[in-house]
């Protein structure tokens, strides 16, 4: 399993996505309103509002909300987001990416920075890890709504680049300029998906346990955390024993 999706599904065990669904929600209606400014208002026609809205509905964030994101777009006195990535190591080497969106760049950068530091990693330069992971469209269906054999073949014929099943959802990956194709089909054969958006995925996975992996999981956790901090991935994978610990 990689190791972002380690990361949310103890941290979603953990309760943390419940007890602050209101941050949730400001993030993704930041995401919403840029993607908005960035091209047409219209979903329709603007693909990564389109991935945004996806993402929204799919962490049952009310309508009302998404519309006043997408209104705020229009509006000449809101705020002004620079869309920022930055790179590092965590404890054990693992390899982090962090993108964030931030109304002040040296606010952002320090805190993101000190984060590292306090949980024995460092910062890195732009493309110094970035390189161990791939840059791909990943779209999202619970694993009910089709057999695998079913989903493979509906992606291959979207345009697909793989179809994987990862816990219980339907993971279709394919190359970032035919995201919004490859979904937009696979959409009108299975209905909404889950998640429809571009993401960082690790080419190998770094083994991490025991002190390491518990400094790592609250690097990232706290990195989550951040106000500014849209996601966060990197390239880990926990022991069972330190997954179990972790999740109780």
């Amino acid at each position: 399993m990689a190791g972002h999706s380690q990361f949310k599904n103890i941290m979603h065990r953990k309760g943390k996505q419940d007890a602050q669904k209101s941050k949730l929600f400001g993030k993704l209606a930041r995401e919403i309103t840029v993607s908005a400014k960035l091209g047409l208002p219209d979903p329709s026609m603007n693909a990564r509002l389109r991935a945004a809205i996806i993402a929204a509905r799919a962490e049952n964030m009310p309508k009302d909300n998404i519309e006043r994101a997408i209104k705020k777009a229009a509006g000449a006195d809101g705020e002004s987001y620079e869309e920022i990535r930055y790179e590092g190591y965590g404890p054990g080497g693992v390899a982090v990416i962090v993108e964030a969106m931030t109304d002040n760049r040296n606010r952002t950068a320090s805190d993101v920075r000190s984060t590292f530091s306090k949980y024995g990693g460092n910062m890195a330069e732009t493309g110094a890890v970035s390189f161990m992971f791939d840059r791909l469209g990943q779209i999202e269906f619970e694993a009910s709504v089709a057999s695998t054999d079913a989903m493979i073949e509906a992606a291959i014929d979207a345009g697909a680049e793989d179809v994987a099943l990862e816990g219980d959802r339907h993971v279709v990956l394919t190359k970032p300029d035919a995201l919004a194709e490859v979904s937009k089909a696979l959409e009108a054969k299975f209905g909404e998906p889950k998640r429809s958006a571009l993401a960082w995925r690790a080419q190998n996975n770094v083994p991490i346990e025991d002190e390491a992996g518990e400094k790592l999981m609250k690097l990232l956790e706290t990195l989550d955390d951040h106000d500014d901090v849209q996601s966060v991935v990197a390239n880990f994978e926990l022991s069972e024993a330190l997954m179990a610990k972790m999740a109780g």
